[in-house]
């Protein structure tokens, strides 16, 4: 479903992406692990379409993406969250997902008519919400007041609107404590095999729970894919990642 072909990014010296080839399979969850600065959020933003690569090919369901851009990608079918929340902070949950599922319903913005009074819209960010494990309690709550774990569900609920085959997640679980991790691993296994989801992820008991398979990230260079089973097993991983002693 999503493919990379020697993927190259440089910042001077240094060489953020190294040749990197990987391939997402339809419907798995794939995750890409490594240590900070293996260039595991650098690779997100060359698949997004927010960062240009130096060179190397990106291959989308078969069709190279790599000179489109970030608005061509998510028309053809990616989406992504991001590291740090990326949600409309002064707005209502509701109504972030309102302007969400207008903007990709392809429905002209009247601003003569409130988006709250389009059926089909709010039907739409209702879905969303519930798909999402938003609380309706939630709806009319200003965004940027929710704790850190139900905005991250908002911003997942932003992603889905475009209703993509390919989802990344960059750091899903960074900043949360034990229970809003396990409520945001749920969600994300409920979405397993109806969309292609990388997940980059330092949590190693949710990247373990989730992954049908995991990709190891060192210095820019891919060291080692396999399955959560095989990735336990790799000496080399556990030598440069996940350590001898790593209780996995």
């Amino acid at each position: 479903m999503l493919r990379t072909h020697q993927l190259v990014k440089r910042f001077g010296a240094l060489v953020a992406t190294d040749h990197v080839s990987l391939e997402l399979r339809a419907g798995e969850i794939h995750a890409l692990i490594g240590p900070n600065g293996a260039g595991k959020s650098t690779l997100i933003h060359l698949l997004s379409g927010t960062m240009p690569a130096d060179a190397g090919a990106i291959h989308l369901d078969g069709h190279e993406v790599t000179r489109e851009t970030a608005h061509q990608r998510v028309a053809a079918g990616l989406s992504r969250s991001y590291q740090i929340t990326n949600i409309f902070n002064t707005l209502t949950v509701f109504d972030n997902l309102l302007l969400a599922v207008q903007s990709h319903a392809g429905s002209s913005f009247r601003f003569w008519q409130a988006r709250s009074r389009d059926v089909a819209l709010t039907d739409a960010a209702r879905e969303l919400a519930q798909a999402c494990a938003i609380d309706s309690g939630l709806w009319q709550q200003t965004a940027g007041t929710l704790p850190h774990g139900e905005q991250r569900k908002v911003e997942f609920a932003l992603a889905l609107a475009a209703q993509p085959r390919v989802l990344l997640l960059d750091e899903p679980m960074a900043g949360m404590g034990p229970d809003e991790t396990l409520r945001l691993t749920e969600l994300i296994e409920s979405m397993r095999g109806s969309m292609t989801i990388l997940l980059v992820e330092h949590d190693m008991q949710a990247v373990f729970r989730l992954a049908d398979r995991i990709s190891v990230l060192v210095y820019g260079r891919l060291i080692a894919t396999g399955t959560p089973e095989e990735i336990r097993a790799n000496a080399d991983v556990r030598q440069a990642y996940l350590g001898e002693e790593a209780p996995c």
